[in-house]
Order: structure tokens, then C-alpha cells, then sequence
């Protein structure tokens, strides 16, 4: 009688264990059949309905920037950080971001940006310049604020003497 009574209990757990592993079965399948479809966006069109895109740029010891495109929406609250990830000072390997107006000339540009030291390599006559971050040292960071210009393509570099050379991009706005 025990062992029918054994028997019995034994046969109700693998039922029930049955029963218990199918119906999680199940319920797993209902979810993952109910749940919501998501709805694969393009980055682009998600990056045109940003009000406000934050961009991080570093430049490094060995004169170069980590990118040479940047791409915007016309009116977009543009954020830039720019970091200094090396270790020598703003006199030695100072940089900086300057964003300049279509059709300005790079070298007429970057000969009188050389003649100004005291301000940070910035020429006098700045209505070439659509937006500038300070000139850093190693270690240093500048964020600055700017609208995006008008669609185009716009030149963006380094104007400490020497390096827009390697130490520029191109400013894509769609």
C-alpha cells in the first residue's frame, strides 16, 4: 500500500510539474508574442528633432582632432565641448575650435589668427567666425553654445599656428 501510495504522489508531481512547466511555457510565449512591436527609427531623423545636439571634440599632443565631420540640423542649439587630451600647455600645443563662415579663406585666415598671441590666436576682425571656444592647454575643456547656421557646409580648425593644417573638419549642416 505505501508504495502505491508513492506511486500515486509521484506520478501527481510529474503531472503537476508537467502542467507547471507548460504553462510557464506558455505564459513566456504570450509575452513575448503580446509584447509591444518596437519601432526601429532612423538616427537621422531622430538627431533633426533634437532641438539640441551635444557634440564632444578632442584634440590631442599630436595636433589632431577625433573628428573631422561634424554633422547638425539647421536651427539646432548646438553644445560643443571641446577637451585638450594631452598634457602640454596652451604656449607649446594650445587648441581651440573655430567654426568659420563659408567662403573664408583658410590661410588668409589662419596668417592673421598667428599675429594675434594675446588673444588666443584669434585675428582682430572676427566676422569670419560663427562660433569659437577658448584655446586650451592639456587637460583643458571648453563647452560653448551656438544655433547651427543655414544649411551648408562650413570649415571648422584650430587656428594656433601650424596646426589647422592637420587640425581641421568639415561642419555638415542638413
Amino acid at each position: 500500500m505505501k508504495y502505491s501510495k508513492i506511486k500515486s504522489v509521484l506520478a501527481l508531481l510529474a503531472i503537476s510539474s508537467t502542467l507547471l512547466i507548460s504553462c510557464n511555457k506558455t505564459e513566456k510565449n504570450e509575452v513575448v508574442t503580446e509584447a509591444p512591436v518596437e519601432t526601429v527609427t532612423n538616427d537621422v531623423d531622430d538627431a533633426a528633432k533634437q532641438d539640441t545636439i551635444k557634440i564632444t571634440l578632442n584634440g590631442n599632443d599630436k595636433m589632431q582632432y577625433d573628428l573631422s565631420e561634424i554633422d547638425v540640423y539647421e536651427g539646432q542649439t548646438v553644445v560643443l565641448t571641446l577637451n585638450h587630451t594631452g598634457t602640454m600647455p596652451a604656449a607649446s600645443m594650445g587648441h581651440n575650435f573655430v567654426l568659420l563662415k563659408n567662403g573664408t579663406d583658410l590661410e588668409k585666415f589662419e596668417a592673421e589668427a598667428a599675429k594675434n598671441q594675446k588673444d588666443g590666436y584669434i585675428p582682430t576682425d572676427t566676422s569670419e567666425i560663427i562660433a569659437r571656444t577658448k584655446l586650451l592647454g592639456g587637460g583643458e575643456s571648453d563647452t560653448i553654445t551656438f544655433q547651427a547656421p543655414e544649411k551648408g557646409t562650413y570649415d571648422f580648425l584650430c587656428s594656433f599656428p601650424g596646426h589647422y593644417s592637420m587640425m581641421k573638419g568639415k561642419f555638415n549642416v542638413k
